[in-house]
């Protein structure tokens, strides 16, 4: 599945957030998101986020057109459920299924009070020398990355960015620290919201379930150019990245937004 690895720190990233005062009130709403390298367009995708005061579900699915050798044409579609009662979102299950080239790869994780109770990699990954083992001791407080990453209530301003997150997707433990870089405005008409937002930094850090060969996770680990704006979902009290930037060997990548409805 290397043609969609490029896409899943995008992924990661596009979701971020931390917990935030408690909020209530049901709500729904639909995003949707152009993904691009190097300017080219390479993946359409849409994120369903809902929540009726106790539990929240956020399906995401994407479509990949391909990019020669680079990115290869596919799906992939990520779903996180669980308890939203609490002042952040606490993922109980975490499921991923990415097709390309006629190949499937899915990820099934349970999660309980923020310790994971079990996962299923299908195919698995084989471990070998240059994978770092996941240990059990490292799966305790830990949250899905699409729960860890959509902001819950609070207000839009520098706090929503000076948080940190132990995320575990089933393949791979990491840390990811956001912090404030400046407030902004999104002006673009051909986006999908005008108005405040916040830019914060990201910092990856790899913990375990990555290969100590890969180039992705030497970059990610050594970038200072990780960048996500978030923007407010109308007046639900949640917030979602407006923008994501990540600056890679083949150019910027880029997750923008250009649609929203509720």
């Amino acid at each position: 599945m290397a043609s969609l690895r490029l896409l899943r720190p995008v992924a990661a990233f596009a979701f971020a957030a931390f917990s935030m005062p408690v909020f209530a009130a049901p709500m729904a709403a639909t995003a949707n998101y152009i993904v691009s390298l190097g300017g080219i367009n390479i993946a359409e995708m849409e994120v369903n986020l809902k929540d009726d005061g106790k539990r929240y579900s956020i399906d995401a699915s994407a479509k990949v057109a391909g990019l020669g050798s680079i990115v290869a044409s596919g799906t992939a579609s990520v779903q996180s459920a669980g308890s939203s009662s609490g002042a952040s979102l606490i993922s109980q299950k975490f499921d991923i299924l990415t097709r390309a080239n006629g190949e499937d790869f899915s990820v099934k994780v349970a999660y309980a009070g923020k310790n994971v109770e079990s996962f299923v990699v299908t195919p698995p990954i084989l471990d070998n020398v240059d994978r770092v083992p996941i240990e059990r001791s490292q799966l305790s407080g830990v949250n899905d990355f699409l729960a860890a990453f959509v902001f819950k209530g609070g207000a839009l301003d520098k706090s929503l960015c000076s948080k940190k997150s132990r995320v575990f997707t089933g393949v791979e433990r990491f840390d990811i620290a956001l912090s404030y870089a400046r407030d902004d405005v999104a002006t673009s008409q051909r986006t999908g919201y005008q108005g405040p937002v916040v830019l914060c930094n990201v910092h990856y850090t790899p913990v375990s379930g990555h290969f100590t060969t890969s180039e992705v996770t030497k970059y990610l680990a050594n970038s200072d150019r990780i960048l996500v704006w978030y923007a407010p979902v109308f007046q639900t009290g949640y917030f979602v990245p407006y923008r994501v930037l990540l600056t890679t060997t083949m150019g910027d990548l880029s997750m923008v937004l250009t649609g929203m409805k509720g």
